[in-house]
């Protein structure tokens, strides 16, 4: 089943390209284009400079005046894509519902469009990233190749978890608001804008059961400290991919011959 579902998949790969396009296009058009990069950028100023030079914020245990500005940079931008992909994930079948109703196409084709839109516009702002660390002599080198399973994993979580919510949006129209409510609380026990040395030990289990802990802290290492990634810690990252992708595949398979009508 899932080998059919990539060959059909991959025959409407034109579809999906162009859908990335338009909505990509349609996402940035304008000025709402020229503030959906203006913001992060203006936000990873902030970070490297304000917070280094103006406000003094250090991370603990270093003396280096860019490192706190780019440890939240480097668990903001990829969160950013998280959230991005999993919010939008989950409206895609309502706010895609008039094609789905006139025209014959897979509907898991959406998620990849979502995917893929969140994703371009993220390498464009991390790039700018990039050349914010390497303007001031922090580039982090070869560890940034590690940046790239890493970020597979990430969309994998949300493409995942993202699929499994926007089949529930579908019967359940109180899900986004839930969805919306809980990305919050979800932010602040990731360790994006502190460290986990600073949390006490006792928390460190219940922290690092977040699947995106173990990420996000593997982002942050590769980019600030150019430390490889203890791939161990990512399990639960890992399970938390294979379980909700089960789970999302097998509702969408017993509930997508509905979702027309119930649209």
């Amino acid at each position: 089943m899932l080998i059919s579902g990539a060959r059909r998949l991959w025959q409407w790969r034109g579809f999906i390209a162009e859908t990335i396009r338009r909505d990509f296009a349609a996402r940035n058009a304008g000025t709402a284009g020229v503030w959906n990069f203006v913001q992060p950028l203006a936000q990873i100023a902030v970070y490297i400079l304000i917070f280094s030079h103006v406000m003094q914020a250090r991370l603990p245990g270093s003396a280096d005046t860019f490192a706190y500005g780019i440890f939240i940079c480097a668990g903001l931008l990829p969160w950013q894509l998280f959230a991005d992909t999993v919010n939008r994930s989950t409206q895609m079948f309502v706010e895609y519902g008039v094609q789905i109703k006139k025209a014959a196409f897979p509907r898991s084709a959406l998620l990849l469009t979502v995917t893929g839109s969140a994703f371009v516009n993220f390498v464009i702002v991390w790039c700018f990233f990039m050349l914010a660390t390497a303007s001031v002599g922090r580039f982090p080198g070869v560890t940034l190749l590690a940046v790239v399973p890493l970020l597979v994993l990430l969309l994998a979580m949300a493409a995942a978890l993202g699929l499994l919510l926007a089949v529930l949006n579908v019967y359940l129209r109180d899900v986004g608001a839930l969805i919306a409510t809980v990305m919050p609380f979800l932010f602040w026990l990731t360790p994006i804008v502190w460290p986990l040395q600073i949390v006490p030990a006792a928390w460190h289990p219940v922290l690092q059961a977040n699947p995106l802990t173990g990420v996000v802290t593997a982002l942050q290492s590769a980019v600030l400290h150019q430390q490889w990634p203890h791939w161990g810690m990512l399990w639960p990252a890992v399970a938390f991919t294979v379980v909700t992708g089960v789970l999302a595949v097998v509702y969408y398979r017993k509930w997508s011959p509905g979702l027309a009508d119930e649209l």
